[in-house]
């Protein structure tokens, strides 16, 4: 029996029940879910050699939309029909299929960039597929935004979410780091990201990018996107009640709002 090194996510991407239940409630997805900072999408713009991006996981196209108005030209892609017709409805050419699997039909990239969706593609089937589409230069760009809240309003949070999640998917939560912050958290996704490029080959060596900001949130706002997030959005109504029902309690102890530390991180390299 192997035993998994401590540093390596497990195989999220097949977790496809989840990957690619997003779509379940579009039109909540897009109007909750967090922007990018400026910063980050100028950055990205500028580092690609050119003007085509193809957004891999661009779900309800949140990042498509930024990356349009920083010039880019935008090609979608989604594996959940409800997320790309939703994006579609928004101006964006979509298309769906998996990412490891879909046919470029000869078409290449200045950047292939994923928003908040690597952890759902395997990284090192998906670092190459990057490769083959990248143009020389081009610029593969792994993104995503990590919330910390008040640390204690964060560790009530997550007792709240034990409480209603199935036994497995709880002890899973309670293993990714309830005491460890958001950036800890997210290091193993990180981490992943780079061990799939450098295996995948054909890129210089991975660097990270860090931007930060702050979002306040209202207690309506909080619970309003909760349910988008990828451990929820298949809850039963019961569970999911409960769930919002104490975390809501929580904010209402803070006084009805908070600020969240967003990090916006982005793991990239170039093709070479």
């Amino acid at each position: 029996m192997t035993t998994r090194p401590s540093n390596q996510l497990p195989e999220v991407h097949r977790a496809r029940d989840a990957a690619e239940s997003f779509g379940v409630d579009a039109a909540r997805y897009d109007r909750t879910r967090p922007t990018y900072p400026a910063e980050m999408i100028d950055r990205l713009a500028a580092a690609a050699p050119g003007r085509d991006v193809l957004d891999v996981g661009c779900g309800t196209g949140i990042s498509s939309r930024l990356l349009q108005e920083a010039g880019c030209r935008v090609l979608g892609l989604d594996v959940d029909e409800r997320m790309a017709e939703f994006a579609r409805g928004k101006g964006l050419e979509v298309e769906v299929a998996k990412f490891e699997e879909w046919e470029a039909k000869g078409r290449t990239f200045d950047a292939v960039v994923a928003a908040q969706t690597w952890h759902w593609v395997d990284p090192v089937a998906g670092a190459a597929k990057a490769a083959e589409v990248l143009r020389p230069g081009g610029l593969l760009a792994t993104v995503w935004n990590v919330a910390q809240p008040p640390l204690d309003m964060s560790k009530a949070f997550a007792e709240a979410s034990i409480q209603v999640l199935p036994p497995q998917m709880a002890e899973m939560f309670k293993k990714s780091g309830v005491e460890k912050s958001a950036l800890e958290g997210y290091q193993v996704m990180f981490d992943n990201a780079v061990r799939g490029i450098r295996e995948a080959g054909g890129y210089t060596e991975p660097v990270e990018w860090r931007t930060a900001w702050e979002h306040e949130y209202t207690r309506d706002e909080w619970l309003d996107q909760l349910p988008t997030g990828g451990i929820y959005t298949r809850l039963p109504k019961p569970k999911l009640d409960q769930l919002l029902e104490a975390t809501g309690r929580v904010i209402d102890e803070a006084g009805g709002a908070f600020t969240v530390q967003y990090t916006t991180v982005a793991v990239t390299a170039v093709r070479s």
